[in-house]
C-alpha cells in the first residue's frame, strides 16, 4: 500500500514534459541552432512513433542532412505511402539560414500535428516531410550583422553554404553535396507539393508574408489549373482569414511597386520550385518580410504550412487526379519550351497594401534618395505581370544518346532518378547532332561558372559511332522534361549553359598560315563553288574582305583538315528505331 502510495505522489508531482521550442522559450526574437533543432526533433522522435527523425545524405561541410517523416502510422517508407494513396507535402527549411523562420514554424508545426488532436485528422491521407535546416554549413556559421535589411532575430546563419554556394541556384548543376542529398530525397518522395521557407529583401509594405507560386505557365496545364484555380485561392483566403494576408512576392521594375506594378517571378531549374516543377510538384517559396518582427514572421510561417496540409488534406483527391493526369500527357507531350519571356502585354489587376514611396536628401552622399513612409499607408490597384511566353521551343526526341565520356552529367542524371540503358556494342548511328552556332557567355563567374545564354545552334544528320556503355535515356519516362531542359543546349539551365560540356568549344588542331595558303588555294582551284562563297563574303563583308587572317581561317574551316567535332555537342536526338541496349 505504501508503494502504491509513493509510485501515486512521484507520478502527481512529476512535471509534464516542456515541449517548447527553443524559439518559445525566448524572446520573441531568437531562433534555434542547429544543434538544439536537431536534438527537438531527437525528442519528438523518441516520443512519438508518428514522428521519425533519419540522416539524408551528407552536406559539403561534413554534416549530415536530416529529413522528418511526421506520419499517423508511422509509416516512413515512401513506396508504401504511395501504395497507400496518401498525398506528401515536402517542406525545406534554412536554404538561406540567415532566413529561419520556417525552421521555428517546422518545429512547433511537426509538434503540434501529434500532439493535437485537430490537427492529427489531417495526417489521415496526408505524410510530412521536413528538411529542418537544409544549409546546414551556413547555419553553423552564426552571426548577426550579414543579413543588413533584417529585423531580427538576434543571430541567424549565413547565406553561403561551406563552399560560398548559394544552394538556391544548385538545383540543376548540383556542384554542392547538398543539391546531391536533396535530389535523391525528392525523387524518393516524389512530393505533391513542395515549400521552401525564406525571407524576403526589397521594398517596404504592409504584408508580412509574400509568396512565389510555381510559375502557372511553366507548370503543367492541369496542374496550372489546379493550382490556379484551387489551391492557391484557398490559401489567399486562409491567410486572410487568420489575419495575415498575402500578396504575389514583390519583384517589380521601376522605382516602387505601386510605379509600373508586380511581375511574376520565373523560377528556372537551378531554383528549387524550377526544379521540382519538371517533375510535376505543384512549388511554393514562403517570403516573410524582412522588416516585420520576428515573430510575426513565424507565426505566418506557420500558419500557411498549417493552412497547406489542411487544404491538401481536404482536396486530397482532386490533386491526385490532376497530378496523375499531367503525368499521363507528359508521355504524349511533342513540345516543350526551352526559354520564356514576360509577356508585358498582358497584365491583371491585384489590390495591392503598400507605403508611399518618397524622397528625401541623403545624409550621406546628399544625394536625394528613396524612403518608405509607413504613415502613409495605401491599398490601390496595379498591375500584375504573370504570363510568360514561349521563346524557344524543342520537338521531343525518341532518346538521347549520352557519350560515356561525360560522367559528369551522366551522374546527375542518375541522382534525378532518369532511368539510363546502356549500348550493348559499338555501333554506327546516322542522328541529330547539333553544332553549337553561337552563345554569349558572362564575363564573371555566377555560383561557380561562366554561365553561357543565348545559345544558338545548328542540327546537322550525321554518322557517328558510339560505343558500347554510352548512354541511351528514353523520353518515354517521368523524367522527360527534365531530360529536355538539361540535354538541350538552348534550354535557359541546360548542362551545357552551366559549362559541363566546355571541351567542346575549343580547337584541338589549327594550321601554320604560311603553309595552309598553298592548301587553300589548291582548294580553291578544284571548288569553284567554293571559290564562289569566298568571293561573296569577300564583297559583302569589307572587314573580312581586309583580313588575310579571317579569309584563310575561313577556308580551314572548309576543308576536310578542321576537326568535326569543334563546336559538336556530343549528346544525340535520337529520333530513329530500336537501339542494341541492354
Amino acid at each position: 500500500m505504501l508503494a502504491f502510495l509513493l509510485s501515486a505522489l512521484l507520478t502527481v508531482s512529476a512535471p509534464a514534459p516542456d515541449w517548447r521550442t527553443p524559439f518559445e522559450k525566448g524572446n520573441g526574437n531568437t531562433t534555434t541552432t542547429h544543434a538544439e533543432c536537431i536534438a527537438y526533433y531527437q525528442r519528438l522522435d523518441e516520443a512519438y512513433p508518428e514522428i521519425l527523425l533519419r540522416e539524408a545524405g551528407t552536406t559539403d561541410i561534413g554534416q549530415p542532412l536530416h529529413e522528418v517523416v511526421v506520419s499517423l502510422d508511422g509509416d516512413a517508407d515512401p513506396e508504401s505511402v504511395r501504395r497507400k494513396n496518401r498525398r506528401v507535402v515536402f517542406i525545406q527549411n534554412g536554404i538561406h539560414p540567415g532566413e529561419p523562420e520556417g525552421i521555428d514554424a517546422a518545429m512547433m508545426l511537426a509538434r503540434d500535428y501529434v500532439q493535437k488532436k485537430e490537427l492529427r485528422r489531417q495526417l489521415e491521407n496526408v505524410t510530412l516531410v521536413i528538411i529542418p535546416i537544409y544549409n546546414v554549413d551556413g547555419s553553423l556559421v552564426r552571426n548577426s550583422t550579414t543579413r543588413a535589411n533584417q529585423n531580427g532575430p538576434e543571430e541567424y546563419g549565413f547565406r553561403g553554404n561551406a563552399r560560398n554556394l548559394d544552394l538556391n541556384r544548385d538545383y540543376i548543376k548540383q556542384d554542392s553535396r547538398n543539391a546531391r542529398a536533396f535530389a535523391q530525397l525528392f525523387q524518393r518522395w516524389q512530393p505533391d507539393v513542395y515549400v521552401d521557407t525564406h525571407t524576403s529583401d526589397g521594398a517596404d509594405y504592409q504584408y508580412t508574408m509574400t509568396l512565389i507560386a510555381t510559375q502557372k505557365d511553366k507548370l503543367h496545364p492541369v496542374l496550372s489549373q489546379y493550382l490556379t484555380q484551387r489551391l492557391q485561392p484557398a490559401l489567399y483566403a486562409g491567410m486572410a482569414k487568420r489575419k495575415s494576408p498575402m500578396t504575389p512576392y514583390v519583384d517589380f521594375e521601376g522605382r516602387t511597386p505601386d510605379a509600373r506594378g508586380l511581375q511574376g517571378f520565373l523560377e528556372t531549374p537551378r531554383y528549387s520550385t524550377g526544379y521540382t516543377t519538371l517533375f510535376n510538384t505543384i512549388g511554393f517559396v514562403t517570403e516573410t518580410h524582412m522588416l516585420k518582427a520576428y515573430t510575426p514572421r513565424v507565426r505566418a510561417q506557420y500558419d500557411f504550412l498549417d493552412l497547406l496540409v489542411r487544404y491538401v488534406h481536404q482536396d486530397a483527391a482532386a490533386l491526385a487526379q490532376a497530378r496523375a493526369e499531367a503525368a499521363q500527357q507528359l508521355q504524349r507531350q511533342t513540345q516543350f519550351p526551352l526559354a520564356w519571356a514576360i509577356d508585358t502585354t498582358s497584365a491583371e489587376k491585384i489590390s495591392f497594401r503598400g507605403y508611399e514611396g518618397k524622397t528625401k536628401t541623403s545624409e550621406v552622399s546628399g544625394q536625394p534618395r528613396l524612403w518608405y513612409d509607413r504613415k502613409a499607408p495605401y491599398t490601390r490597384p496595379i498591375n500584375y505581370y504573370n504570363t510568360f511566353r514561349p521563346t524557344v521551343s524543342v520537338t521531343r526526341p525518341v532518346a538521347y544518346i549520352i557519350p560515356q565520356a561525360w560522367g559528369e552529367v551522366v551522374e546527375r542524371l542518375r541522382l534525378s532518378s532518369v532511368q539510363l540503358r546502356r549500348l550493348t556494342r559499338d555501333t554506327t548511328l546516322t542522328t541529330e547532332v547539333y553544332y553549337i552556332a553561337d552563345y554569349k557567355t558572362g564575363q564573371r563567374p555566377y555560383e561557380g561558372h561562366y554561365l553561357h545564354h543565348q545559345v544558338e545552334v545548328r542540327p546537322e544528320q550525321q554518322p557517328l559511332t558510339f560505343r558500347r556503355g554510352d548512354y541511351v535515356a528514353y523520353l518515354d519516362q517521368p523524367a522527360a522534361r527534365y531530360l529536355v531542359e538539361t540535354l538541350e543546349p538552348q534550354a535557359t539551365d541546360s548542362f551545357f549553359a552551366w559549362g559541363f560540356f566546355d571541351g567542346i568549344l575549343q580547337q584541338k588542331e589549327y594550321f601554320s598560315d604560311y603553309v595552309f595558303e598553298d592548301v587553300a588555294a589548291e582548294l580553291l582551284q578544284r571548288d569553284p563553288a567554293l571559290r564562289q562563297r569566298l568571293q561573296k563574303l569577300q564583297k559583302d563583308n569589307p572587314a573580312f574582305a581586309s583580313s588575310g587572317a579571317a579569309q584563310l581561317d575561313f577556308m580551314y574551316r572548309q576543308s576536310p583538315n578542321y576537326e568535326k567535332s569543334h563546336l559538336r555537342y556530343p549528346v544525340v536526338r535520337w529520333q530513329g528505331g530500336k537501339l542494341p541496349v541492354e
